[in-house]
């Protein structure tokens, strides 16, 4: 039944009928397209259109209250360009980002591929980004006033030794705007990265990056949390070593997961054997596992948002069940449109 205030039209009707348009562009064009449509129907007071009325469902997780658990991944909106659009479309939390301290334009074109046949996205981006002063000036222009986590990483140029100055400098930057802010150390597209995930490197890490928020806090009279993003392709020992990281250095909450490395689901497909990160269905399960892991290693004293998979209100449930507290959409947003939001809201409420 549709809730009272939804609008007349269908939005998965409207996105049934974009679909194959949209699809029949190459997919970092369609990308761009999607948002640049959002950006004019929000300018123009049309949003409304590609939204159903989401009941309120707040969750007060890490101080912050938010009105519903269904966040926005970082990774759409690389710049921080379309935060209001975003946030019109009913989301109870956006993250935007990876922001790096300078332009880069990541890994050469194409980057981004769909495996269709398993409704996911392979993609190899490469933290393509205008740099962290072009991305304050959109996030001040930006007329949403909800829940807004900004996502920080390294330039691909920085020798991973020097990583840590590459993230507090982002932190200092974004410390000022952000609701909370997410430390992302697993992307597959810059070289090394996921090393940063090593216990040592990453009590290093983090340490050095807590003891800047606490500055950053007495500074500017807030405290704003720090989030950890990890990988799905760590396996127990290591998982156990990001807890007890997490839980030794004060990290406020873990979004697990990035994307995946491997492509045991999706063997034979078109563009399955593109380098790159395997995001969407197939990647349910494998960040499901380690949700539940973490949940047994962590006992409750770090919150887990949970991201990677999610292309219904089903799937978000199951999220919960691992040990989420909340979730995160990117991937299943492209395959069913802006009514997954509304899906996941209910399904998590009910």
């Amino acid at each position: 039944m549709r809730l009272v205030g939804a609008p007349a039209v269908s939005e998965d009707l409207l996105y049934a009928l974009a679909r194959p348009l949209l699809f029949a562009l190459d997919p970092e064009r369609a990308h761009h397209v999607t948002l640049e449509t959002l950006r004019r129907l929000e300018a123009a007071g049309l949003i409304s259109l590609l939204r159903q009325r989401i009941p309120e469902d707040p969750k007060t997780v890490m101080g912050l209250r938010f009105p519903n658990p269904v966040g926005l991944a970082a990774g759409l909106d690389k710049d921080g360009r379309y935060i209001s659009a975003l946030g019109a479309l009913g989301f109870g939390f956006i993250e935007v980002g990876t922001v790096t301290p300078r332009a880069q334009p990541g890994n050469p074109r194409p980057r981004m591929f769909r495996v269709a046949g398993a409704h996911a996205l392979v993609n190899r981006m490469g933290f393509n980004n205008g740099g962290l002063a072009a991305f304050l000036r959109n996030v001040e222009e930006a007329q949403f006033r909800g829940v807004l986590g900004l996502n920080i990483g390294k330039n691909a140029e920085t020798p991973l030794e020097h990583a840590a100055e590459d993230y507090l400098a982002c932190l200092e930057g974004v410390y000022p705007h952000a609701s909370y802010v997410t430390v992302n150390v697993s992307s597959p597209n810059t070289k090394n990265l996921r090393q940063l995930q090593d216990s040592a490197a990453l009590s290093n890490l983090i340490g050095l990056l807590k003891a800047r928020q606490a500055r950053l806090a007495d500074r500017h009279g807030r405290y704003v949390p720090l989030v950890l993003k990890i990988a799905p392709d760590l396996d127990e020992p290591g998982l156990a070593d990001v807890a007890a990281v997490a839980m030794a250095q004060g990290i406020d909450a873990i979004i697990a997961t990035n994307t995946t490395v491997s492509r045991q689901a999706v063997q034979g497909l078109a563009h399955a054997d593109e380098a790159g990160g395997l995001s969407g269905a197939p990647l349910l399960d494998p960040s499901n596992r380690v949700i539940s892991l973490l949940r047994q290693h962590l006992a409750g004293a770090v919150p887990i948002i949970g991201s990677g998979g999610i292309l219904s209100g089903t799937d978000a449930r199951q999220k919960v069940h691992a040990g989420a507290e909340l979730i995160q959409l990117y991937t299943g947003l492209i395959y069913r449109g802006p009514a997954l939001v509304a899906e996941c809201a209910r399904s998590l409420r009910g």
